[in-house]
């Protein structure tokens, strides 16, 4: 099954809620924003349909000084993983990805770690890659 290229903002929140949590709540408005989002997908509304609440987060991030926003060509930590195949060794077979295929987010395998999605609270999924 073929996910799709997934949402760029939801899979730059879901890496801003694994590495940097505190930065989303340490604002009351941003909390509740981020909780509105999370609720909305969570409850199957397509994230798509949700980019005036990704706007305003996106305006509270950069209001708060987190120069990154929600852009993932920025310089948000966990944002820019290896490639899979670069480096020693034989390529991996498969990347991780969203386990529902909403959000772009995008992981190499990592051995004897398994990475979450902490806007549904499930462990990614295989991709196989094709040849």
């Amino acid at each position: 099954m073929d996910p799709g290229p997934g949402h760029e903002r939801l899979g730059e929140l879901c890496r801003r809620l694994l590495a940097t949590p505190a930065e989303l709540a340490a604002d009351e408005a941003m909390r509740q924003l981020v909780d509105r989002i999370l609720a909305e997908v969570r409850g199957g509304r397509p994230p798509g349909e949700l980019e005036d609440a990704f706007d305003e987060l996106e305006d509270l991030l950069l209001a708060a000084g987190h120069s990154a926003g929600l852009g993932s060509y920025r310089t948000t930590p966990g944002s820019y993983q290896r490639l899979p195949g670069a480096g020693h060794g034989h390529p991996p077979l498969y990347v991780l990805a969203c386990p529902l295929g909403h959000c772009a987010r995008v992981e190499a395998p990592d051995a004897g770690r398994t990475p979450r999605c902490l806007v549904f609270d499930r462990p990614l999924r295989e991709i196989p890659l094709r040849p």
